[in-house]
């Protein structure tokens, strides 16, 4: 039997996990360095399974099937196509980024007893999320799916509750109570979203009498599965429903702005660019494989969904006073583009929307951990409390503006590909969407710019005029990101190749077709 590689991606982060949680209380700087060390090990894996990769092979690589729970049918099914590849190597990517960039978040203070193991803890929550994550990406059995789905909430209750964000303006009970309520929400959120979905997968397992999409997909096209279109309506209602809470999509995404904001810096880059993922990942592997039928007779009502969201984010975060609120609301935004990139239907759409998820990701990871930087530094997420800071750290400004930048897409960085992608996809099938679309991007460039202003420029404030500027940890996680941003930006071909024959084989499950332009005959 050939080596199970995907089963190692996602097994590797959790037996760090565990080996990072038995780490004596008093040796934190070991637990640190294993769950560094383990999370890079990951990150080999994933680069050997984007070696071993063939872009124009089969449509799942590396595949794994064993049986499971034989009295239901379930089985543990494992396999990749070139977007879940890419997110998969985008996640492993992150992680030693949010460990290294988290190293001292979970240190305890000087009040509590050192029989505890904050640090111990939260290095090893961090890793057991990569490998929920990493091994959804990668199940190819609907109910292996759905647990993973909802199994990684819960060590991101605790991330997101037990080691809250340490620059909070009101007293430590204060505090402890808005992560709480962060926390619960976005617990109750997706356990909400989670268990409509799981009456929709006993629905589909009854209509189809198995879990696996292979299994599925050749009833589908022997024509030995049919679904009543009600049938298939009402599923994927119920698996899009989850989908558009962990997305999150307007009006399912109040959670968001809660959770980032009271989470450590490293951790909301946890939730925005890396959970939240599994949510758009699932449109595409399951809503529209699973209910072709049933995702273009939604497409008009979510088109406009993305479209309010595409707005409604940006606009709230051009009046948030809040960093850490604003980088949240702009993710609210940015994932209306993935989105509306998805249901656009077409293939330009769709890469895009891809893309999009890889290069949001690295754009807003960059840009969050530098708000980080800056927010330890300072003590304080109000925007009103900076000013001048370019003039005392340099580098930490100059690193800030790249981000964001980056945030709103500017030509040359990776995230302007993946928007003009989804425009242009979206506009050849939906013109009047791409119109109300590029709203998003003048209020990109507003909240971007206008936060930079407010936080960089100006008089230097008394508060700022002791700040240090990046030290070398610190640039070792953002020159990296930095640099990926710019190189995906000029050459995303790497990227295009793996992702471009998943996304036609998409375009054959709902039997859809790019519009051909119009051309008027020449007279």
């Amino acid at each position: 039997m050939s080596f199970p590689l995907l089963t190692a991606t996602a097994a590797l982060p959790a037996i760090g996990a565990i080996a990072t949680a038995a780490v004596p209380a008093a040796r934190r700087t070991t637990a640190k360095w294993l769950a560094l060390l383990f999370s890079l090990a990951t990150l080999v894996l994933a680069g050997v399974a984007l070696a071993r990769f063939e872009p124009g092979g089969a449509r799942y690589q590396l595949t794994e099937s064993h049986a499971w729970i034989k009295d239901f049918g379930v089985r543990y099914e494992l396999g990749v196509d070139g977007i879940g590849l890419a997110l998969m190597a985008l996640t492993a990517l992150l992680i030693p980024f949010v460990i290294l960039a988290g190293w001292h978040d979970a240190d305890p203070l000087e009040n509590k007893s050192s029989r505890w193991r904050p640090t111990q803890g939260f290095f090893a929550l961090i890793l057991m999320v990569e490998a929920m994550v990493i091994l959804s990406f990668e199940a190819t059995d609907v109910f292996l799916f759905y647990i993973l789905f909802e199994a990684m909430l819960i060590p991101m209750y605790f991330l997101i509750g037990g080691f809250g964000d340490r620059a909070h303006t009101g007293s430590d009970e204060n505090a402890a109570a808005q992560r709480s309520y962060a926390a619960v929400k976005f617990l109750l959120y997706n356990l909400v979203g989670g268990l409509i979905m799981l009456a929709a997968v006993i629905g589909l397992y009854v209509v189809a009498g198995t879990f696996s999409l292979s299994e599925i997909a050749e009833a589908r096209a022997s024509g030995s599965l049919s679904m009543a279109t009600s049938m298939e309506r009402w599923l994927f209602l119920g698996f899009f429903f989850a989908f558009a809470v962990k997305a999150p999509l307007w009006p399912l995404h109040t959670w968001l702005p809660n959770a980032m904001g009271e989470a450590t810096s490293p951790v909301a880059v946890l939730i925005t660019a890396v959970v939240d993922k599994v949510g758009t990942f699932a449109m595409l592997r399951f809503c529209l494989q699973l209910f072709p039928e049933a995702s273009k007779w939604a497409t008009p009502v979510i088109l406009v969904l993305a479209l309010i969201s595409i707005v409604y984010g940006a606009l709230l975060a051009v009046g948030q006073r809040d960093i850490k609120r604003l980088i949240a609301y702009a993710s609210i935004s940015h994932f209306g583009f993935i989105i509306l990139g998805i249901f656009a239907m077409t293939s330009q759409g769709q890469s895009g929307a891809t893309l999009y998820m890889v290069n949001h990701g690295i754009s807003t990871a960059a840009l969050m951990l530098v708000a980080g930087f800056l927010i330890t530094r300072r003590g304080s997420r109000l925007i009103a409390d900076y000013g001048g800071v370019q003039k005392v750290a340099p580098v930490l400004a100059g690193t800030f503006l790249i981000g964001g930048l980056a945030t709103l897409s500017l030509p040359g960085l990776a995230p302007f590909v993946s928007e003009f992608l989804v425009l242009v996809g979206t506009f050849s099938a939906y013109p009047a969407a791409g119109i109300i679309a590029t709203t998003g991007i003048v209020l990109a460039a507003l909240y971007v710019l206008v936060l930079y202003q407010r936080t960089m420029t100006g008089p230097v404030k008394a508060e700022v005029q002791g700040m240090a500027d990046l030290k070398v940890r610190e640039l070792a996680v953002v020159l990296p990101l930095i640099a990926l941003l710019l190189f995906l930006g000029v050459y995303p071909k790497p990227l295009t190749e793996i992702v471009n024959p998943a996304v036609q084989h998409t375009m054959s499950d709902v039997q859809k077709k790019d519009p051909q332009p119009e051309v008027e005959a020449a007279k």
